[in-house]
């Protein structure tokens, strides 16, 4: 019979190595911080409660996650692993099983959990260098015993078999076990993994369960550690794309910070870095040294080199950059053109609209088939309020025109090159605003003193 699962988070760590003053399980991995990668996993096994265990700087950690639905348990002295479990068990329910994780350990997978059902299991994992990690003292595939680093012997210390520190086992039987924990050790502090060691004794030890990726352990209690989780995780996640058909061309530059959904035929060059939340329709190109964060890309769009695309939202296929700013707000329809040092913010563009180089669109309403010149801007700001642009179809901006909001330009309408609109235009008609042009006969050209 499957019992409800209560899953326990370990996330209490002072993190001194890391000279910093974030919290430790804050640090980011992918785009977001260790701890958020856990309690995802956590509430992927549908549980009946999350316990979070905090202390030094929990502060950071309750403000962050103020909204998530666990409970917190403060760990007010660092007293070990065991001592942390133990300020969880007043929200223990009898009729649980207990699975506990760590904050800091980010790779841990659902598929890692699977077998863990209904039983007394603990992960473990077999490293050439087990050097800092408890070993596991085996019989058969029931376990005697952990016996950390620092109190293990020569021959335990030999064992290539380590402990992840995951464990699970009922609420009644941990319990106990908790309550029987001594800190009788060179540390002199409450370890989790004696708890192994009171199960045997009592005649109900504890399984294995050898992990297959042996890095889903690895956590990070110092900066060049976080670094080693960041290339693991990027690792994970750009294979996971490849199997799913996405082309990448220099696999090791891409950086996935965040999730990132992709239809058929997608191609991404070297040095692009996706952040948020992404989606790419079918025969999206994203050309090298892009940056896409929190973007819907529809079927056929192609990102030009260097390009930054921040919120933007594609509704067919479209041409963008190189060296393109889209900010957030910005929604370009079918066959829209948005080329070199063009920056929009907070614009709609109708199908076949292109803004070719050198301009700025800010809170514009642009419609289908307008010509955008080179060096345009919308006046969009008084320093105070922003106002609107709006661009019906069919116009044309000349280059070097000032469009000051709020402000519409007519259906089919003409704007002369080096203008500055400061009034409705009608539709159909050329609008220009320029001084007449004259020369200066007896101008003298300065000369350097």
């Amino acid at each position: 019979m499957t019992h409800p699962l209560h899953v326990v988070i370990l996330a209490a760590g002072a993190g001194t190595r890391m000279r910093s003053n974030k919290l430790k399980v804050l640090h980011q991995v992918a785009g977001k911080p260790m701890v958020e990668h856990v309690l995802e996993l956590a509430q992927s096994l549908n549980p009946s409660q999350i316990t979070m265990v905090y202390g030094h700087q929990g502060e950071q950690l309750l403000q962050q996650y103020q909204d998530a639905s666990v409970n917190w348990a403060e760990q007010k002295q660092r007293l070990g692993t065991g001592h942390a479990v133990q300020q969880s068990v007043e929200f223990f329910n009898d009729d649980e099983d207990v699975l506990v994780l760590y904050g800091d350990a980010p790779l841990v997978q659902n598929a890692d959990l699977a077998h863990m059902s209904g039983q007394q299991y603990v992960l473990t994992a077999k490293l050439d260098d087990p050097t800092g990690y408890g070993r596991i003292i085996r019989d058969g595939e029931r376990i005697q015993a952990i016996v950390e680093q620092k109190d293990a012997n020569a021959e335990q210390q030999a064992i290539k078999e380590i402990n992840s520190g995951i464990i699970q086992a009922p609420a009644p039987k941990l319990k106990k076990w908790l309550s029987q924990l001594s800190n009788n050790n060179k540390q002199q502090e409450y370890y989790l993994t004696d708890v192994i060691g009171l199960a045997a004794s009592d005649g109900t030890p504890f399984k294995a369960i050898e992990l297959k990726d042996h890095n889903a352990v690895k956590g990070a209690n110092d900066m060049e550690q976080l670094a080693e989780l960041e290339t693991l995780m990027q690792q994970r996640k750009r294979k996971t794309l490849m199997k799913q058909g996405v082309q990448l061309i220099r696999p090791e530059s891409v950086d996935i910070r965040g999730k990132l959904h992709c239809g058929q035929d997608v191609v991404v060059d070297k040095g692009v870095i996706f952040i948020g939340d992404n989606e790419l329709g079918n025969d999206v190109h994203i050309g090298a040294f892009s940056i896409i964060k929190n973007c819907q890309l529809a079927s056929g769009t192609v990102i030009e080199p260097h390009s930054m695309l921040d919120q933007v939202k594609t509704t067919g296929a479209c041409s963008i950059g190189p060296f393109a700013r889209l900010r957030p707000g910005t929604e370009l329809s079918e066959g829209c053109k948005v080329g070199n040092f063009v920056e929009i913010k907070k614009s709609k563009l109708g199908s076949h609209s292109k803004a070719s180089h050198l301009s700025y669109l800010g809170d514009a309403v642009i419609g289908k088939d307008v010509n955008i010149g080179a060096g345009t801007i919308t006046c969009n700001y008084d320093g105070v309020n922003k106002f609107t642009t709006t661009i019906k179809d069919g116009a044309f901006i000349g280059s070097d025109s000032q469009l000051v909001a709020p402000v519409t330009v007519g259906k089919n309408a003409t704007i002369g090159a080096g203008s500055t609109i400061t009034r409705d235009t009608p539709d159909e008609q050329l609008t220009l605003s320029r001084v007449r042009q004259r020369s200066v006969e007896d101008w003298q050209k300065p000369s350097k003193k």
